[in-house]
């Protein structure tokens, strides 16, 4: 049982070597969305926070929110304690980049929910985003409850490539947090894009 819970920690510490570990507070941030307004973190002390790592030229982005997990996923969640953000790290003339591009996704995905642009890349250097679509819940606690895919389905379809069960992971983690349980699989491998950093 030991070397089992050992082995958890060490799969969900080594996957978020280079950022936010679960379990540690979330950082802090303000960006600003694609009306120009400044978004913090902090705004939404004491809620349920979901962040999407967004890129809406990203193949995998795309096919998540036309035909898989993403499609609607943010009103299905938003409300109740829990608020959703996007945030596109992609530098300056980098794939997906840019107020336009990113209005341009915002219409064509049907998103009501805040886009953020972290064009210097800190804040997803910070909690060591690396792909997109790449997800993160953090509780009421402030503390990083999830980090990783939204499902085990790399390819956008309601179904796992493999042909077993579809697991949608950020609903798992959302149902803990809300249960108060620990989040039975903190961290899991994202998949999709790299994030277009500028450096």
């Amino acid at each position: 049982m030991r070397l089992v819970s050992s082995l958890a920690l060490f799969v969900s510490v080594s996957a978020f070597a280079a950022g936010v570990a679960p379990g540690a507070a979330a950082p802090d941030f303000k960006l600003k969305d694609l009306s120009g307004k400044a978004v913090s973190l902090s705004d939404f002390k004491g809620k349920v926070v979901v962040l999407e790592w967004f890129n809406p030229e990203c193949p995998f982005v795309k096919a998540a929110h036309t035909k898989g997990s993403l499609v609607g996923y943010a009103k299905k969640v938003s409300g109740d304690g829990v608020v959703y953000l996007a945030i596109n790290s992609g530098a300056p003339g980098k794939q997906g980049a840019g107020p336009e591009k990113n209005k341009a996704g915002v219409k064509t995905f049907g998103i009501d929910h805040p886009v953020l642009l972290d064009e210097s890349g800190e804040v997803g250097k910070a909690y060591g985003a690396t792909n997109t679509p790449q997800m993160f819940v953090i509780g009421k606690d402030g503390k990083v409850a999830y980090g990783g895919a939204i499902d085990n389905s790399p390819d956008g379809e309601k179904a796992n490539p493999e042909g077993g069960t579809l697991v949608n992971h950020v609903d798992q983690a959302l149902a803990d947090v809300a249960a108060g349980k620990p989040v039975r699989t903190p961290a899991t491998k994202a998949y999709g894009c790299g994030v277009k950093y500028g450096s």
